[in-house]
C-alpha cells in the first residue's frame, strides 16, 4: 500500500508586524478587548512589495530544501488561497514560475481557511493513487488587503502569512491516514468577499460600497465553527481506527481562542494537546494550519509516530479535518 509522507515543511510571514496597541489607533478597540474575545495579540502584515505568490514560494523552497527535494521533481503543485495575486494567472502558476517548477501541474484551490487540509487531501490521494509521486501543497492568504480597518468585527481577526508541505510517496505506514471534507449549504453570506468576481466585478459602485472587503457575521460562525470541527474531528479519528486520547497534538485552524477551547471541550482533550499561536499571527486563513505545524515540529512537538489530527473551518461554511501519522 502507498501512503502519502509529508517529509518537508516551511513557512514564512511578513516582516511588519500590526499589535493590538497599533490597532487601538486605527479603529475603536482595545488590547484587552481584543485578547479577552479572540487570544490575539499581534499579526504579521505583507510589505508593500509582498504578495501571496511571493509568500507562498518562499514558504515552499523551506519545505523543499528540508525535503531533499528539487522543484524539477514535483508532478503537482496545489496552492490553496482565498486572495490570488489575481484572477489569472492562478497563484500557483506564479509559484511555480518563482520555483522554476517545470513539471509541475498547477492548481489553484479555494475553501478558505479550511483551504489548508482541503489542498493536503487532493494531494493525498494523487500520491496513494500512484498518480504521482512528489506533491508540493501551499496554504497562503494574504488577508489585510480584502480588510476593512474601520470594522473592528474584522479588521482585528487576521494576518498574513504562508506554509507548505511536501507529500512524498511512502509504504511505510505515515502521512495522511484519514480526511474529512464537507460545507455547510446556505451559509455563504456568513464569511464573505462579495466584490470582485463575475457577480460583482469592480465598479465605482461595488468599491464605493465596501463589496471587495471581507463582511462577517461572527456570532453565527463561532457556532458552526465549533459544531463542525468537534464533529469532523471526531470522524477522522474513528477513521484512522484511534480514539481521542490516542492523538498526541491536535493543530487546529487559528481562528479564536475560545473556538480552540471548545472544541477541545467537545473532544475530551485537554488544551495541552492543542497547539496554539494565535497571539503572535491572528487568523491567516488558509496559512494558519501549516504555520503552526512548522513551529510545533521546531518546539519538538512532534515526533515520529505521533497521531496528529488537522482540523478547520472557514468561509462557504467549509469544513476539514485529517489524521496525519508523523515520520521521518
Amino acid at each position: 500500500m502507498t501512503y502519502a509522507a509529508i517529509t518537508g515543511w516551511g513557512m514564512y510571514v511578513p516582516e511588519p508586524v500590526l499589535s493590538n496597541a497599533d490597532l487601538e489607533k486605527m479603529v475603536d478597540t482595545s488590547d484587552d478587548w481584543i485578547v479577552t474575545r479572540t487570544g490575539i495579540k499581534e499579526r504579521h502584515i505583507v510589505a508593500p512589495h509582498e504578495t501571496t505568490s511571493t509568500m507562498g514560494s518562499a514558504a515552499a523552497r523551506e519545505a523543499l530544501e528540508r525535503a531533499g527535494v528539487r522543484p524539477e521533481a514535483i508532478d503537482i503543485l496545489i496552492v490553496a488561497t482565498t486572495t490570488p495575486d489575481q484572477l489569472m494567472p492562478s497563484a500557483a502558476c506564479l509559484i511555480q514560475t518563482a520555483l522554476g517548477a517545470r513539471r509541475a501541474g498547477p492548481v489553484d484551490i479555494n475553501a478558505a481557511c479550511s483551504g489548508f487540509v482541503y489542498a493536503l487531501a487532493i494531494g493525498a490521494q494523487f500520491v496513494r493513487s500512484g498518480a504521482s509521486r512528489t506533491v508540493l501543497v501551499v496554504g497562503v492568504d494574504t488577508m489585510s488587503r480584502f480588510l476593512n480597518y474601520e470594522d473592528r468585527n474584522t479588521c482585528i481577526l487576521f494576518g498574513d502569512g504562508a506554509g507548505a508541505v511536501v507529500l512524498q510517496a511512502t509504504t511505510q505506514p505515515s502521512g495522511v491516514l484519514s480526511i474529512d471534507l464537507g460545507a455547510i449549504p446556505g451559509t455563504g453570506e456568513l464569511l464573505e468577499i462579495p466584490g470582485g468576481g463575475a457577480a460583482h466585478p469592480a465598479t465605482a459602485e461595488t468599491i464605493a460600497q465596501n463589496l471587495h472587503f471581507m463582511t462577517m457575521q461572527g456570532r453565527d460562525v463561532f457556532k458552526y465553527a465549533v459544531r463542525a470541527m468537534g464533529d469532523s474531528s471526531a470522524k477522522v479519528i474513528a477513521d484512522a481506527g484511534l480514539v481521542p486520547d490516542e492523538i498526541a497534538l491536535v493543530i487546529p485552524h487559528q481562528a479564536n481562542l475560545r473556538i480552540i477551547e471548545a472544541t477541545a471541550k467537545r473532544l475530551e482533550l485537554p488544551m495541552e494537546r492543542f497547539y496554539v499561536n494565535i497571539d503572535r499571527y491572528g487568523n491567516t486563513s488558509a496559512a494558519s494550519i501549516p504555520i503552526a505545524l512548522c513551529e510545533a515540529e521546531a518546539e519538538g512537538r512532534l515526533r515520529p509516530g505521533d497521531s496528529v489530527v488537522l482540523t478547520a473551518f472557514g468561509g462557504g461554511l467549509t469544513w476539514a479535518s485529517a489524521v496525519v501519522k508523523w515520520g521521518p
